[in-house]
């Protein structure tokens, strides 16, 4: 029987090697509090703040503008919560757009209960914020800005720098979810001039409950937890020492191999869509005409639908997913495909193939091999089920 397929690199990644054994001491001999003053506890805190440097060269930040968290969501809700909770109170109105993360859309939604205006930036049909429309939301009214660097869905990289740009000229706090940009585009937050930024361990081979947000110093933010003087009262609590070491490590790892690893996907997943595009004529693949990160190829097939095809593909050995993990079981089409403006139908149809360091050049043409038939059996499941 052929081995299985994970294209979902995207919801999560295998930790590496490297990591887990780097890792690895702190769960023994070097167990100690960080906050002790022994040795025991010295020995982890010179470890702790050694991660905290690493992951800031990485950024081009300095290090006491690192604050570790226990992953993208954490970080996302830190990231607005905080700055909205500690605005010039002049200031009532926070932007995004529709394709964000729900990580991030939850989080706008809080403040909206608590007393702030959303405005949505519109995108445009493949998937980036239209920069015309998007000025013109500005003002001095605005406290913060949270826009995504890489759409964790449809791989679409917005005009980061323009944007902060945009919003600099009116004093406004900006956000970016750099979940699934980390290591994967050039990021450097000195030049990119974002107030802050999240990422996330376990989408570059770190473990799963570890993650991390650049604070610019000087940026106002309240701490979303109460109890303690940690990571300077932003995110109090003992700290996950080995994960801060192994967030570090793959941090350091994945952005040594980006060039070479992301121009090798990028081959892979054109290859794959260049296939898919040939014998499956009426195939849509999101995001085409726009920029795009290497590692995410997102399409909609007529005829079906995301369940029966994903159905049809783990059948077949193939992993993939109808979009974000985090919205795993839930039946309502792709809300970032539904703000593109893709019909409900094609966006039930949708589904996310996102590679990385399973991916190999033998898996690529399984998977164009299958797709035919998989797609006949999805269109006849479908039809059953409809």
């Amino acid at each position: 029987m052929p081995a299985p397929i994970y294209l979902d690199h995207a919801a999560t990644t295998p930790v590496r090697r490297e990591v887990f054994e780097a890792m690895e001491p702190f769960y023994g001999p070097r167990f100690g509090n960080p906050s002790s003053t022994h040795r025991w506890g010295r020995e982890a805190r010179a470890a702790l703040d050694e991660a905290r440097e690493r992951i800031a060269r990485c950024l081009g930040a300095e290090t006491d503008e690192i604050c570790f968290t226990s992953g993208g969501t954490e970080a996302d809700n830190l990231a607005i919560l905080g700055p909205w909770r500690a605005r010039d109170r002049r200031r009532t109105v926070v932007i995004t757009t529709g394709i964000e993360h729900k990580a991030v859309l939850a989080s706008v939604h809080q403040a909206a209960r608590e007393g702030a205006e959303e405005r949505f930036a519109p995108v445009t049909s493949q998937g980036v914020v239209d920069l015309d429309a998007f000025a013109p939301l500005l003002g001095g009214d605005v406290a913060l800005c949270s826009i995504m660097w890489v759409n964790n869905e449809i791989g679409t990289i917005q005009p980061i720098p323009e944007l902060v740009r945009h919003a600099k000229a009116h004093g406004i706090v900006f956000h970016t979810d750099a979940v699934q940009a980390f290591a994967k585009i050039p990021i450097d937050v000195r030049e990119t001039r974002v107030d802050l930024l999240t990422l996330s361990g376990h989408k570059i081979g770190a473990p799963k409950g570890c993650g991390a947000i650049f604070i610019r110093r000087g940026t106002a933010i309240e701490s979303l937890m109460h109890g303690g003087s940690q990571d300077r009262g932003r995110r109090p609590g003992t700290e996950n020492v080995a994960a801060a070491v192994g967030l570090a490590r793959a941090a350091e790892l994945a952005i040594e191999e980006r060039d070479r690893e992301m121009a090798r996907l990028a081959a892979l997943r054109d290859r794959l869509e260049a296939a898919l595009v040939e014998r499956i004529p009426d195939v849509m693949v999101h995001g085409r005409g726009a920029p795009r990160a290497a590692h995410i190829l997102n399409v909609s097939v007529p005829g079906t639908d995301s369940e029966s095809l994903l159905m049809a593909l783990d059948l077949a050995g193939v992993a993939c997913s109808s979009g974000s993990a985090c919205q795993s079981g839930n039946v309502n089409p792709s809300h970032v495909l539904m703000a593109m403006g893709v019909p409900r139908d094609l966006a039930s149809a949708a589904i996310r193939m996102s590679l990385g360091a399973l991916t190999t050049d033998e898996s690529i043409t399984r998977v164009a091999e299958l797709f035919p038939a998989l797609i006949t059996k999805a269109r006849r499941l479908a039809g059953v089920m409809s």
